[in-house]
């Protein structure tokens, strides 16, 4: 998922990995669909059947300020992805639209994490919050120890956000904010019912 911290998680398991994709960045953030459709038959095939799918979830408003700031970095100055003079509360409003502009179009968590009909889903799925429950998870799992840096570090910018905007985000992505809900302390999500689906 992006901004989750997938960078410093790919810079501390690559010594230990068979295989690393950082690039490009419709792989290496690669969405349950896609995941399904062009990794999950190799690794079937050639590591064993039914492998765990482990992904990281951020609180939707805090998702949407990292996009924010991140789109607001200088290299990005005169790009139509670009918030430069867009404030957070415009940058989600424009976000809950129907056709974002190109600055506002960061997708959904969502529909990244959605379950596919052949059962292919995420199996262990962790809040972005609970970094030691992931570490802790992906060490026992791994056995060693996971020490992460800090990498594509945001500027710092006000995320004011009204209570209005906040209830149409709310209303509109309503199966973002269900599914983080979703996701009990010990960092595991089994889908069961769908999510609600988004208000149009």
């Amino acid at each position: 998922m992006p901004k989750t911290g997938s960078t410093a998680y790919e810079a501390a398991l690559a010594p230990h990995a068979s295989m690393v994709i950082s690039a490009p960045p419709e792989l290496k953030h690669a969405p349950v669909f896609r995941y399904n459709r062009f990794f999950r038959p190799m690794i079937e095939r050639f590591i064993g059947p039914e492998p765990d799918v482990v992904a990281v979830m951020r609180e939707p408003v805090d998702w949407l300020g990292s996009w924010y700031r991140y789109r607001h970095r200088d290299t990005l100055a005169g790009h139509p992805n670009s918030t430069a003079g867009v404030s957070f509360d415009a940058f989600v409003a424009a976000y809950c639209r129907g056709d974002p502009p190109p600055f506002a179009r960061v997708g959904s968590q969502a529909k990244f994490l959605e379950p596919q009909r052949n059962g292919t889903r995420v199996t262990h799925l962790f809040r972005f919050d609970d970094q030691d429950g992931l570490r802790g998870f992906l060490g026992s799992r791994l056995g060693v120890a996971i020490e992460t840096g800090v990498f594509n570090r945001s500027p710092v910018l006000a995320l004011d956000l009204c209570a209005q905007t906040e209830a149409r985000l709310r209303r509109k992505h309503a199966a973002d904010f269900a599914l983080y809900d979703s996701i009990g302390p010990d960092g595991y999500y089994v889908p069961s019912d769908p999510p609600p689906r988004p208000v149009t």
